[in-house]
């Protein structure tokens, strides 16, 4: 049985570990382009002994950002501030991932700490929005988007298509598409928020097909041989959740057959009114019976369990790898932790080598050859 410590693998990549960074925005982009603090924030996570750093939501257009500081894909400059860190994170053998996303109708919204509100059209570091259908999120994002027109659906998956070639060109090697999170594809695949009447609308098959026509625009340019991996919203917890789930997993077999090879399975957060069970491993029997109907290895990254609990559930095979956010956050060498709480905090045999190997050779050195 595979454990936590274990490497894994998919296509010709190869994580040391199944301690995944799940992509976490940072909002500190100018012009989509990234600086210092994303280099040292990423390499500090590669350092630490992750398996794979997957790169904050990175909008493929200017539209497609959720608030003025997010990162961009969609010109060369951005490329270009990019290129260092995909070699960073290789350089620290951690491997380099990428999520792709256009926000939707929660576009054009003030940072987290700075009021998490739509800003008004016409304020500074204001744009309209665009959705399925003109409805609203509501509660603070209230700004009512434009219906998306065919040819604005077509425009957007042309942007992804051209994200997914710069991020190939660069050397990144997992590509995860927003699917998630109450943004643009999730709008067209959620209820609450697609009330079309064209193909685009209507039923299930019709609801997945923006999803699935862009997951092909990505594929048509992304290397046979590198995972290309999406985050979906599987649950909306509104009361809707047994038939959304359902539909979910028949919408993930279609995607495998296309060219999918894992999933992050998540929540929709299409509704402000959504009753979420926050709480330890929140997520996974739900992810475990994703994994499963649809023959997809994955993960889920909400809340999950210390490395012992963890450990366990990848042992059980309920998930394939571990995608962790805050916890990573506050200590980008927990790795390093749990390896040594797997390996009962060994210090001189050779089960040490799982917590040693999560660090570079400055710290490890150092840590291997003296008690705390």
């Amino acid at each position: 049985m595979p454990t936590l410590l274990d490497p894994f693998v998919l296509k010709d990549t190869t994580l040391r570990n199944r301690i995944a960074v799940a992509p976490m925005c940072q909002y500190m982009s100018v012009d989509g382009v990234a600086n210092d603090w994303h280099f040292v924030h990423y390499s500090s996570l590669a350092r630490g002994g992750a398996g794979l750093v997957i790169v904050e939501a990175t909008a493929v257009s200017p539209e497609g950002r959720i608030s003025w500081g997010d990162a961009g894909l969609w010109n060369d400059t951005q490329a270009a501030a990019l290129e260092r860190i995909v070699h960073e994170i290789r350089k620290w053998g951690a491997v380099p991932g990428i999520q792709l996303a256009h926000a939707g109708r929660k576009a054009s919204a003030n940072r987290p700490w700075e009021g998490d509100d739509h800003i008004a059209d016409g304020k500074p570091n204001a744009w309209p929005t665009i959705a399925p259908s003109a409805i609203p999120f509501g509660a603070k994002l209230n700004k009512v988007p434009r219906e998306m027109s065919v040819e604005d659906i077509h425009r957007v998956q042309a942007d992804m298509r051209s994200a997914v070639t710069r991020a190939r060109d660069l050397g990144f090697e997992w590509l995860q598409l927003h699917f998630a999170h109450g943004y643009l594809a999730q709008n067209f695949w959620s209820i609450h928020s697609n009330k079309r009447t064209d193909q685009y609308g209507g039923d299930a098959q019709n609801r997945g097909r923006y999803l699935l026509e862009t997951l092909d625009a990505a594929r048509s340019v992304w290397p046979e041989n590198r995972p290309l991996t999406a985050r979906l919203g599987v649950v909306d917890f509104d009361g809707n959740d047994n038939q959304m789930l359902s539909e979910s997993i028949d919408l993930l077999k279609n995607m495998k057959a296309n060219g999918l090879d894992s999933v992050d399975v998540s929540m929709g957060f299409n509704t402000p009114n959504a009753n979420v069970p926050w709480g330890t491993n929140m997520l996974v029997d739900i992810t475990s019976r994703v994994l499963k109907e649809t023959g997809l290895p994955g993960t889920t990254s909400w809340l999950l369990d210390d490395a012992v609990g963890t450990n366990e559930l990848i042992r059980q095979g309920k998930i394939d790898f571990a995608s962790f956010g805050r916890r990573l956050l506050a200590e980008p060498h927990w790795p390093y932790r749990a390896a040594k709480e797997l390996t009962g905090n060994a210090t001189d045999d050779r089960h040490a080598a799982a917590a040693w190997a999560t660090l570079p050779a400055p710290y490890a050195h150092w840590l291997a050859n003296y008690r705390e």
